[in-house]
């Protein structure tokens, strides 16, 4: 094999060799890239993910504390004790017909197969197997 004045190999062989070598390197340049960009992606997606549960834990304080306010203002009307019933048997209430309707939903998406998809690709494969285009 030629070798060149500086050093590397030369002809169709030592080219072949120098571009594999750059073509390795640059694949192992961008999965490290790749490796950078999604460690950052998933740093940023956690620290969002730790913020957006922060803010739920407070949301459900000052739901709990709105309820609190709901029931302080009822009990300028009625006794204290029939406000904190009538609160909570307005949650009750709220809680069986989002319960119920979460249900429905439930038992209307299941089982979770795509239909329509699978058809198609049964009239698909079908097709390919009569060999119609």
């Amino acid at each position: 094999m030629p070798i060149r004045g500086d050093g590397r190999p030369g002809g169709l062989g030592g080219a072949a060799k120098l571009v594999a070598d750059r073509a390795s390197a640059i694949v192992r340049l961008e999965l490290a890239l790749a490796a950078a960009e999604l460690k950052e992606k998933l740093t940023k997606l956690g620290i969002g993910i730790g913020l957006i549960v922060g803010a739920a834990l407070f949301a459900f304080f000052a739901l709990g504390f709105a309820l609190a306010a709901v029931a302080a203002a009822l009990a300028t009307v009625v006794s204290t004790w029939l406000a904190l019933v009538i609160v909570a048997g307005g949650l009750v209430v709220l809680t069986t017909l989002l319960g119920g309707l979460g249900k429905r939903n439930l038992s209307n998406a299941s089982p979770p197969m795509p239909e329509q998809a699978i058809a198609e690709a049964k009239l698909t494969t079908e097709a390919l197997k009569n060999g119609h285009h």
